[in-house]
């Protein structure tokens, strides 16, 4: 059984979905589906029209990336990477062309093909389920783990990187967890179970990619309609239910560079700004990249300073087996034991440092003894130390107190410093790393004061 579908499209028809139905038999055996469209560039922008494909009972897969040139093949024991495997339930079937990018200028002309073989063998039909898994936990009490909150493999843009190649990166890198976060996809989730070892604590999520902003939802095992826009209040929905579910939504990247270069990587949600959310990823691959990490450092100080306690996170957004020896963020979380559950607790709180390198400690204490550390309430006078390890040459400690430089100081290869603060002179506090070039090198979050 064929199906034939062909269009043109204009700038007009720049971040839509466009849906093309067709029915699969009963006995189904494989589908095959040929997308591709042309010019693939106009004035040395890409269009990027990526397919999303939908069973009678719902999310089948996505293939969010770049190419003018997409294939998939499914079958109840194979899918093309970023689809999911299983029985092929007859029925209307949806192949949705996802419009992030088209140039104005020369229209786009695209082709999709469809093609179904029947299988002549009596079939049983099963419904997909998303992959689901008890909770995993590695035996290690409380600590500081240290881990990557923001990757990509083959099942969305990260062509040529395999799950599996990503886990020996982390692994290589002495990584103590790892969260999946491919783009509109749940595909490669359970391969990530299957490859969990016992040095590291692979996790699973999903990166929202909207046409106006993108959301990391971590510990999310089940596909996110991603088809919203910022007019309405669908975003809010969404973050509020992964936060009922224990689970977190993170703002990723929301100053990056945005269309034509970066569909819909700059956060446009103005309902959002931050709204429900309480996390934002501030760093964003290596610090000094077109995510913008400055800008989004200033905004975050902003949100603090109208009241607002959000925990700032890192993420790698890795695409390629080099990227961690560029100097990215990555998260160091204080949590009561190395399990999902755990981690997810620990970042809601707010109890992680961000670096790429240098080890770090932000407390505060009073004249009783009561101790306070990073997203904790300090509520009377007490002493703040921030101490450090691992510090290259020529780097400068900054104390931010709501938003303004405090005190900057050089920083040996290791040392401390300490400084009295009352509630009254300031209402949260956070400490920069910096190298000599001015780049990020490690920053707590907050310490409240009230």
């Amino acid at each position: 059984m064929r199906y034939h579908f062909e269009g043109t499209l204009t700038a007009r028809d720049c971040k839509h979905h466009i849906p093309h139905s067709f029915s699969a038999p009963d006995r189904s055996e494989w589908i095959e589906i040929h997308f591709r469209f042309a010019p693939e560039r106009i004035y040395q922008i890409t269009n990027l029209l990526t397919l999303t494909v939908f069973d009678p009972n719902g999310f089948r897969g996505a293939g969010h990336r770049d190419g003018a040139d997409h294939r998939v093949r499914l079958s109840a024991t194979e899918a093309t990477p970023g689809y999911v495997r299983g029985p092929l339930p007859a029925g209307e079937w949806i192949a949705q062309i996802d419009t992030h990018m088209i140039m104005p200028g020369e229209p786009v002309r695209y082709w999709l093909d469809i093609n179904i073989a029947e299988d002549t063998r009596a079939k049983t039909e099963t419904r997909f389920t998303p992959p689901m898994r008890a909770a995993q936990s590695l035996p290690r009490g409380a600590g500081w783990y240290r881990g990557d909150l923001h990757a990509h493999t083959h099942h969305s843009d990260a062509t040529n990187r395999t799950t599996a190649e990503l886990i020996r990166m982390a692994r290589a890198h002495a990584l103590d967890f790892l969260f999946l976060t491919d783009h509109n996809t749940i595909a490669g989730l359970a391969e990530m179970d299957a490859r969990a070892a016992a040095a590291l604590l692979t996790l699973g999520g999903i990166e929202l990619t909207t046409f106006w902003g993108h959301a990391l939802c971590l510990g999310v095992r089940e596909w996110i309609d991603w088809r919203i826009h910022p007019d309405t209040d669908e975003m809010e929905r969404i973050a509020n239910a992964i936060y009922a579910n224990d689970q977190v939504f993170i703002i990723a990247h929301p100053q990056a560079a945005g269309d034509p270069g970066c569909t819909g990587c700059a956060w446009r949600f103005g309902k959002m700004m931050p709204g429900v959310a309480r996390l934002v990823e501030i760093w964003n691959g290596p610090w000094k990249c077109d995510a913008n990490n400055e800008q989004t450092l200033t905004l975050w100080y902003d949100w603090l300073n109208q009241g607002l306690r959000l925990a700032a996170t890192a993420g790698t957004d890795t695409h390629g087996n080099q990227d961690y020896a560029n100097m990215p963020g990555f998260n160091i979380v204080y949590a009561n034991a190395l399990s999902e559950s755990a981690i997810l607790k620990s970042l809601r709180a707010g109890r992680l440092y961000l670096s790429a390198g240098p080890k770090i400690e932000f407390a505060a204490q009073d004249t009783s003894g009561t101790r306070w550390m990073i997203g904790d309430t300090v509520t009377q006078p007490a002493r703040f130390v921030f101490s450090w390890n691992d510090c290259p040459a020529n780097a400068q400690i900054r104390v931010i107190a709501n938003g303004r430089v405090l005190n900057e100081q050089a920083a040996r290869a290791r040392g401390e410093f300490a400084w009295n603060m009352t509630p009254e002179q300031a209402d949260w506090i956070v400490v920069e790393m910096r190298d000599g070039k001015g780049a990020m090198l490690a920053i707590t979050n907050p310490i409240f004061l009230q």
